[in-house]
C-alpha cells in the first residue's frame, strides 16, 4: 500500500449469496485513495458502485482481498468513516442542532469540545440561524447540508457520498454540489462519491472511475484536470478539457447498450 493512500482495496472481490445461488458483485478491485483525494465512481446500474462505499464502510465483508483504511484491514464500523446517503434521514422531532449532534451522541462524544466544534461548524457553512428549526422547516438543499455537517460532526477521515444530490431538483442539485465540494475540500477529507451524473463526477473530482457491468471492475481510470481559476464544481463545466472527459466518460459507459 501506498504510504500515502488512507484507504486501499486490494484484488477485492465480493459474492452476494441466495437461495438461488451465488452472484458475483465485483470482481479483483484494486484501488488506493491519497489523503485529501476527491474520487468520482460510475458505472452502469447494478454495476457494484454502492458496495464499494459499503465495503470500504465497513458494512460488509469482501469474498476475498483486503480493505484497508489507514492500513488496517477493515472489520467493521468505525469512527473514521462518514457515510452521507441519498436520503438526509433526519429525525423531524428533533432540531437542526439535535440532528448534527446525532452522530455525537451515538459516538457517545458528547462534549464542550465537540458541542463547540458542531456549532462552529453550523455557523460557518450557513445553518447557525436554523440550528432551532425543525427539517420539515427547510428545503430539501439545506437539509442535505445540514445531513453533511452531521456527518462531519463526528470528525471522520474518510466521507463517503452515495449520490447525495439524487433527490434534488437539477438547480438545488448544482448549487449543493458547489457547497458540499468547497466544505469538503475546506474541511480537508477525504472523499468517495457515487454518482450516475457524469458532469457531476468531472467537475468534482481528482480522478473518476468506471466500472464495467457486473460483476464490476475498473474499467478505467481518468485523472482529472480542468483549467480555471474558480474551483466551484459549477464553474469547472466551463472549463474547456470539460467535454473532453464528457465523451470519454459517455463512451465508457456504453449508455446506448441495454
Amino acid at each position: 500500500m501506498d504510504q500515502k493512500s488512507i484507504v486501499a482495496l486490494n484484488n477485492v472481490s465480493l459474492n452476494y449469496h441466495s437461495l438461488e445461488g451465488e452472484t458475483p458483485a465485483l470482481r479483483d478491485i484494486c484501488l488506493n485513495v491519497q489523503r485529501g483525494e476527491f474520487i468520482g465512481i460510475v458505472g452502469p446500474s447494478g454495476c457494484g458502485k454502492t458496495t464499494i462505499l459499503s465495503l470500504v464502510a465497513g458494512l460488509i465483508k469482501p469474498t476475498s482481498g483486503q480493505v484497508l483504511i489507514e492500513g488496517k484491514e477493515v472489520d467493521g464500523p468505525s469512527s473514521k468513516i462518514g457515510y452521507m446517503l441519498q436520503q438526509d434521514h433526519l429525525f423531524e422531532w428533533r432540531t437542526i442542532r439535535q440532528n448534527v449532534l446525532l452522530g455525537l451522541e451515538i459516538q457517545d462524544k458528547i462534549s464542550k469540545e465537540t458541542t463547540e466544534h458542531t456549532d462552529h461548524l453550523l455557523e460557518t457553512y450557513g445553518l447557525a440561524d436554523f440550528r432551532n428549526h425543525y427539517p420539515q422547516q427547510l428545503s430539501g438543499g439545506m437539509r442535505q447540508r445540514v445531513a453533511l455537517i452531521r456527518t462531519l460532526a463526528v470528525n471522520p477521515e474518510v466521507l463517503l457520498l452515495d449520490e447525495p444530490f439524487s433527490a434534488l431538483d437539477y438547480q438545488t442539485r448544482l448549487a449543493l454540489s458547489d457547497e458540499v465540494g468547497d466544505i469538503i475540500r475546506k474541511e480537508n477529507k477525504t472523499a468517495l462519491l457515487v454518482t450516475h451524473d457524469i458532469s457531476e463526477a468531472i467537475s468534482m473530482s481528482d480522478r473518476v472511475l468506471v466500472l464495467s457491468k457486473r460483476p464490476g471492475t475498473i474499467k478505467s481510470t481518468h485523472k482529472i484536470e480542468l483549467s480555471g481559476e474558480n474551483r466551484s464544481p459549477v464553474e469547472l463545466r466551463k472549463a474547456p478539457e470539460f467535454r473532453h472527459y464528457f465523451n470519454s466518460l459517455w463512451k465508457e459507459l456504453d449508455v446506448h447498450v441495454s
